[in-house]
């Protein structure tokens, strides 16, 4: 697929998504909670999931730029700084104390500070954020590959699934933190990256400090920023909404490659 068309079909799914959401969330409440309408939607995921799949195929890259095509601005997608005390304490000490811990099915748990991340191989990367609200944006990102971090943490057989808790919380008393995943394909490919610089500054809180996640051949809200956590699973059955993160339990579908 040529560059122009992959832009065309990437501006042209964002649309969609942005219309679809809409929909979703602003009128389809009672088709939702029906029997019948999750499992519709849950098939034409698998359909969007396999015809992506067979066209372009999963180790395919995403469109890259050059700095010339660089955004004036890169503006900030979902929360621009956590309600939460912790991550202010740490923003206040720039990011000094922070730690973001690794478990669940893997060999040997860690705990990685913003020093043991940026001596993981790392990459440059500059392209572009589709956002389902319907804009998008160019930016350079550098950041440890995802991949150097699970290879350092043994991941078990049965992983199915990576799993990234964030700083903000999702509930007025805090317990539930935004949540988002991707399967081991995604995690595994040499564009998705926990990214702690944008345009070659560290990264800025209202773009996810001190690190984030981008997989770039998704859609803007599977990049979950604010990465605290991750964890390796072989099913979404003990997390809270049982489908893979927050948007997703709202509606969205899980699956959201572009």
């Amino acid at each position: 697929m040529n560059n122009v068309a992959r832009t065309s079909r990437r501006r042209f799914l964002t649309r969609v998504g942005a219309s679809a959401g809409m929909l979703l969330l602003a009128g389809c409440e009672r088709l939702s909670e029906s029997g019948w309408f999750p499992k519709v939607l849950s098939a034409g995921e698998r359909l969007s999931h396999a015809a992506q799949t067979l066209v372009t195929g999963r180790k395919s890259m995403a469109q890259e730029f050059s700095e010339a095509d660089l955004s004036p601005t890169f503006r900030s997608n979902g929360t621009a700084e956590p309600d939460s005390e912790a991550y202010a304490a740490l923003a206040a000490r720039g990011f000094a104390d922070y730690r973001l811990e690794v478990g669940g099915l893997v060999g040997s748990a860690r705990s990685f500070s913003l020093a043991d991340l940026r001596a993981l191989d790392s990459r440059t990367q500059i392209t572009r954020h589709d956002c389902v609200e319907g804009w998008s944006a160019i930016g350079k990102w550098k950041g440890a590959k995802l991949s150097a971090l699970l290879d350092g943490v043994k991941v078990k057989p049965e992983a199915r699934y990576v799993v990234f808790y964030c700083a903000d919380p999702m509930s007025d008393e805090g317990k539930d933190l935004y949540y988002e995943s991707i399967d081991m394909d995604d995690a595994w490919h040499p564009q998705t990256i926990l990214a702690y610089e944008l345009n070659g500054e560290a990264l800025p809180v209202k773009n996810g400090a001190p690190v984030r996640l981008r997989v770039e051949r998704q859609l803007g809200y599977k990049h979950a920023k604010y990465v605290m956590r991750i964890e390796l699973v072989e099913s979404f059955a003990h997390i809270a909404g049982g489908n893979g993160g927050y948007w997703e339990d709202q509606g969205y579908q899980w699956y959201a490659g572009i």
